[in-house]
């Protein structure tokens, strides 16, 4: 069938195309269905229908079948029916609970990467491998399959050391912390972060204030030689790519299969050429991870994949269910992190897990005897060597070395959560904390966030503070405190929690 082309300039991640549905009736294909699609060149793209934006006898191009085609033009274009790829046939498999092989594994993450497969194909993997987890040997080919069809970092010297968390604790901007410690002592640390999904700042939205964070795998190696150590965003570089469009798809769904966790974190790490890793694993309630029961089943199931993939794994399961320091929100937490860095002072909470963390990659990568970590990490906060090293992070990224903490501002519009009664912080609600400072306007609002005054297990007086939300915008620092007096963040002892009245007639 031959059509005229009307170009749609909207990027939709995959190669898809827009048929009217009386064209799509009489060529015999259904949404989701794949067609070839032929001017000069042929593209295999995804159908999508449509009763009245494109019209009869004409075909939507999207932005990426148009960049493919516009490297020969034409105006009319052949349309065929297409089978789908051999991976979609491989999904059914994994859903019967059949095991896969090591060559359909890769040709299943090689499709994931090239965009041949439609969002209900990858979620209907995704909720597979939920139900019907991975044998130790298919994660090992999952995760080496997304190691091999993205970008290595490949360092002449070594070790390259690097560090990641499970996530679900406020405030946990150790990374900020723990990467100059690990370069002041003479070992690579490349660390690729993310931004903040669900969460009220990733390390990439935190690192973002100080300096570019997007440079290409290339660049990457380029400034880790240089000064030994970066914190970029690893969703700028080519680095395991279809472990970021795996997690677009896992976010809606909500869930996180094991298999899957497991290869995302390792892959990523695999990439850069990792040699000794360290995982943080908070547990405790309102995280992740439930209990220390079900971190040490994790931690022996990344040990193991470690293993198998030539790297050195320690993982450290840590106290989660109170934030990393008082601060929640970008520029409040860099501006945290600073203040530890320049004055070597700040949260027992920051400074203890930050050089725990630092302390076992300084002993993993042969710099400190075992057991003299955490010293060698605190003296080299206290001497000032991690600040000038995370100085010169900050200027190969393009950023300005002489930046302190001071410089660092938070929103201005400002409302504070009192304590309702005279005692002790009982509860501290860590979702409810970042969805405060989600509504007040983070992450994409650096400077909105929430400071955190009192902590569980802290005395407190009646009309004392206990948070300060901060805003950049006044409309948004409304809808963060009155939600935050509806359903409030903490439970202070002898407080009401609620008043339920009779209805009577008057």
């Amino acid at each position: 069938m031959e059509l005229k082309v009307q170009p749609i300039d909207i990027k939709v991640g995959k190669y898809k195309i827009i048929l009217n549905s009386i064209d799509a009736k009489e060529l015999g294909v259904y949404e989701g269905d794949r067609v070839r699609v032929t001017g000069h060149v042929t593209v295999t793209a995804i159908v999508d229908f449509t009763e009245d934006m494109i019209s009869p006898g004409m075909i939507g191009l999207y932005h990426e079948v148009k960049e493919q085609l516009q490297r020969e033009w034409t105006e009319i274009v052949e349309i065929e029916p297409a089978e789908k790829p051999k991976s979609a046939r491989l999904i059914r498999k994994n859903m019967d609970g059949e095991k896969l092989v090591q060559e359909e594994i890769y040709g299943l993450v090689k499709d994931i990467v090239e965009e041949n497969l439609s969002e209900i194909e990858l979620a209907a993997f995704l909720t597979s491998s939920y139900i019907n987890d991975m044998t130790d040997d298919e994660t090992e080919w999952l995760t080496r399959a997304m190691i091999d069809t993205g970008e290595r970092l490949e360092f002449a010297k070594g070790p390259v050391m690097d560090k990641h968390s499970i996530g679900g604790v406020p405030g946990n901007k150790i990374s900020l912390l723990v990467v100059p410690i690990v370069a002041a002592n003479g070992l690579l640390i490349p660390k690729t972060s993310s931004r903040a999904i669900t969460g009220a700042g990733g390390t990439s939205d935190l690192m973002e204030i100080l300096a570019p964070v997007e440079f290409s795998a290339s660049q990457v190696k380029e400034m880790t030689e240089k000064v030994g150590g970066v914190l970029v965003w690893g969703g700028a570089t080519n680095i395991a790519p279809a472990d970021d469009k795996l997690i677009k798809v896992e976010y809606p769904l909500s869930i996180d299969p094991h298999c899957q966790l497991l290869a995302s974190i390792m892959a990523k790490k695999g990439a850069v050429g990792a040699d000794n890793v360290v995982i943080d694993i908070p547990t405790g309630p309102g995280t992740k991870i439930a209990n220390v029961q079900e971190g040490r089943k994790l931690a022996r199931d990344l040990i193991n994949l470690g293993e198998r993939l030539g790297m050195n794994v320690d993982c450290a399961l840590t106290y989660g269910a109170s934030p990393v320091g008082r601060t929640v929100g970008p520029a409040l937490e860099v501006r945290e992190a600073l203040k530890v860095l320049e004055t070597g002072e700040g949260p027992n909470s920051l400074i203890e897990k930050s050089m725990v963390l630092a302390g076992m990659l300084l002993e993993m990568g042969g710099v400190a005897a075992r057991g003299q970590g955490n010293e060698l990490a605190m003296e080299t906060l206290k001497n000032g060597k991690a600040l000038a090293k995370f100085r010169q992070i900050i200027e190969v990224q393009g950023g300005n070395p002489d930046v302190t903490y001071k410089d660092i501002t938070a929103g201005e519009h400002t409302a504070e959560i009192t304590a309702p009664a005279n005692g002790y912080v009982l509860e501290f609600k860590n979702k409810r904390v970042v969805q405060i400072a989600r509504l007040a306007g983070a992450p994409n609002d650096k400077g909105a966030g929430v400071l955190i005054h009192k902590k569980q297990g802290e005395p407190v007086k009646k009309g004392e503070p206990v948070l300060t939300i901060h805003a950049e915008k006044k409309n948004k620092l409304e809808t963060a405190l009155h939600n935050a007096q509806r359903d409030s963040p903490i439970v202070v002892e002898g407080m009401l929690l609620e008043r339920v009245q009779s209805f009577k007639e008057v």
